[in-house]
């Protein structure tokens, strides 16, 4: 069997040089990872000057699939079908991949720096030498949804709309956030802004993708011929890749590298699991409603007739408020005043998949508005005029709106039923 050695040199403490870095030494290949600030000239200079060396054969980069995908084709978002969207429930993670593209060009109008520019130039150098590029970063909706999970279900509402405020809100961005953009990256910086609890977020959000970045690393050593490569991270996860790296130096051998690398990729790819509570509170809400309905009909016919107009009136205002604040079309609010009162006793669909549908219908999405999707959602006035993104917001808002009404009409009835 082959040995698997380590050989750590870091100088991540060195003042004379320039990007903190360290070279480990696996099975015989050597990793060399460099830790860049994602918002830094400097950074993709020395991603250059490293590469044009000539001693790497691969690259390794803090990208997943889908934002190399982004990276590479920033039209991709023109082939997005929002019926399927809205269909599999995946309108939150759009709207959340709006709001971090959104925030890292917002913050690159205003600083004049390019997030990322160190990513592009390994992209742009391992292409023009011939070396390999492996993508090592965990899929981005993976993460948020496991970011997600990790949260208390009281805060999961304050972390999509935080998301979205931090990225519409016309303030300019502080330099705080730019340095913690410097040593993390815009996930990291993004939910550090309104996250209050942030032990809640690290491990999803830092320790597990060092983890799986070090996974990652040591696949590449055991699966390919690539005898020298160069990764390119945060400066942030170089900490934590370093020390999980070191902490495999006793593996005795290439095989057992691999298999060890492969459960903890696959660990770490799992989504939550979904608690089947949480999917019985809507039947439970909807039951005790209809109870309360049949127990005032049961004491009076007016009393009962008041409490379903009291359920329509409240559910279907602030579900038609939602949508009016998205500025949907003026029948779209009318159908979130009548949808809501209905969709809020029907668990199976919400009123937002019925105001983003009738959204679409009455103003369906041309290519531009595809095309200037991530530029228009850059500005807080451009969620409201692309098509795309303000059919989002009528599905956000409206269904934000629908959900306050059943617990406050829900509250109104409990209170006229006691007494």
């Amino acid at each position: 069997m082959q040995q698997t050695n380590t050989d750590i040199n870091t100088h991540t403490d060195n003042p004379d040089q320039d990007e903190p870095i360290f070279e480990h030494t696996l099975a015989g290949k050597k990793i060399t990872v460099l830790g860049t600030a994602h918002v830094s000239k400097a950074s993709a200079d020395k991603v250059r000057e490293l590469l044009e060396t000539g001693h790497y054969d691969s690259v390794a980069i803090e990208l997943c699939p889908s934002r190399y995908g982004s990276m590479i084709d920033p039209d991709s978002l023109a082939k997005m079908d929002l019926f399927r969207v809205f269909k599999e429930g995946k309108a939150s993670m759009v709207i959340a991949s709006l709001a971090l593209g959104a925030y890292q060009q917002k913050m690159a109008e205003e600083f004049g720096i390019e997030p990322g520019a160190e990513m592009r130039m390994a992209i742009e150098q391992a292409e023009a030498l011939n070396c390999n590029i492996h993508l090592i970063d965990r899929d981005v909706g993976t993460t948020l949804k496991r970011v997600y999970s990790n949260v208390p279900w009281w805060k999961k509402m304050g972390i999509i709309g935080g998301l979205l405020g931090s990225v519409v809100t016309s303030e300019k961005v502080s330099e705080d956030e730019i340095e913690r953009l410097k040593e993390g990256d815009i996930l990291e910086t993004t939910f550090a802004q309104f996250a209050e609890e942030a032990k809640e977020l690290y491990s999803p959000l830092i320790d597990e993708r060092d983890q799986y970045m070090a996974a990652k690393l040591e696949q590449i050593v055991t699966e390919s011929d690539n005898q020298s490569i160069l990764a390119v991270v945060g400066a942030g996860h170089l900490k934590g890749i370093e020390s999980y790296l070191a902490k495999d130096e006793d593996i005795n051998s290439p095989e057992e590298l691999h298999t060890k690398a492969q459960a903890t990729i696959e660990r770490l790819e799992q989504l939550p699991k979904k608690s089947r509570w949480p999917k019985l509170i809507p039947w439970i809400i909807v039951a005790v409603l209809i109870a309360g309905f049949a127990i005032g009909f049961s004491k009076s016919t007016d009393l009962g007739i008041q409490l379903l107009i009291w359920w329509v009136v409240i559910n279907g205002s602030l579900s038609a408020l939602g949508a009016a604040i998205a500025k949907g079309h003026p029948l779209t609010v009318a159908g979130a005043f009548v949808a809501a009162p209905i969709t809020s006793l029907n668990p199976t669909i919400g009123a937002g998949m019925v105001t983003a549908a009738i959204e679409l219908y009455l103003r369906k999405p041309n290519v531009g508005d595809f095309s200037q999707l991530r530029k228009d959602t850059t500005h807080l006035s451009g969620w409201w005029k692309n098509k795309v993104a303000r059919t989002l917001l009528v599905f956000f808002f409206s269904t934000l709106g629908s959900a306050a009404g059943t617990y406050i009409a829900g509250f109104k009835i409990f209170e006229s039923l006691v007494k």
